[in-house]
């Protein structure tokens, strides 16, 4: 009898042990329209993609979850979102309209989960196709670009199939650097300046011609000093920080599996 116990009980404590691995996800609560449980992206947009998402909701009525896990523990990442999904109730209970995105940064597996109301408008086609696009960045560990990236192309395609404007900017994207040596922009600058100079010295230096040339003259040696050009305000980003937007739980709403997987 105790035999038989002995090799049962490596039986039983896997079982436990896989039973406690689904009850941890089941578990997991959303920290918002973003859910950084793998702690890969910044404050700065987290925040932005939670007001983008917000913004998409108050227009549309679909909801977004954006979601980082470090693994699924050996769980296959379809079950995983499915389980998320429904357990949190992504989107209205009534329409179903919601879609969730898990990147799982060290099996580096990504997961698109789509509700029953918005299958017809973003197929398995599609969102497997955005999942390929959000490689690059994934591979660089740009995780926080990917999740922008992710969240504004399924916001712009539910906005398309409705026929509405989200009217909210979408995030920037890294710049090419600037080829070497002086730009052109200061020169032309420069050359302007001193042929209105030499206006200027021309008429005198003073009068009617000599005033508006040493006028033109100082606005633009001003507009050099004083930046006066376009100007990198920064950040980018679906939203500023006054929008008034916040995340208020999700609808109670379900999918059936629908969605696509893909790998980085």
């Amino acid at each position: 009898m105790l035999k038989r116990i002995g090799l049962l009980l490596p039986v039983v404590i896997c079982t436990l042990l896989g039973g406690l691995h689904a009850a941890d996800f089941a578990a997991l609560k959303p920290q918002g329209y973003v859910s950084d449980f793998a702690e890969v992206v910044d404050q700065t947009t987290r925040d932005q993609v939670n007001q983008y998402c917000a913004n998409v909701e108050r227009i549309t009525g679909a909801q977004l979850a954006l979601v980082t896990l470090k693994s699924t523990e050996g769980e296959p990442v379809e079950d995983v979102a499915n389980l998320l999904y429904r357990q949190w109730g992504v989107g209205n209970k009534k329409t179903n309209e919601g879609a969730l995105i898990l990147f799982v940064i060290n099996d580096r597996r990504t997961r698109i989960e789509v509700g029953y109301g918005l299958e017809p408008i973003m197929t398995d086609g599609y969102v497997g196709g955005l999942l390929r696009s959000l490689r690059p960045s994934l591979r660089t560990g740009s995780y926080a670009q990917a999740l922008a990236d992710a969240a504004t192309q399924i916001g712009e395609k539910i906005a398309a199939s409705k026929g509405v404007s989200l009217g909210t900017a979408a995030p920037r994207r890294a710049t090419r650097p600037h080829a070497e040596g002086l730009p052109v922009g200061p020169i032309v600058i420069a050359a302007i300046i001193f042929i209105l100079f030499l206006i200027s010295r021309g008429r005198g230096g003073s009068g009617y011609g000599g005033g508006i040339g040493g006028f033109l003259t100082g606005l633009l040696i001003g507009n050099i000093l004083g930046g006066g050009g376009p100007r990198n305000r920064g950040g980018g980003g679906f939203g500023g920080p006054d929008s008034g937007d916040s995340f208020g739980g999700f609808g109670g709403g379900d999918s059936g599996g629908g969605g696509a997987s893909s790998d980085w």
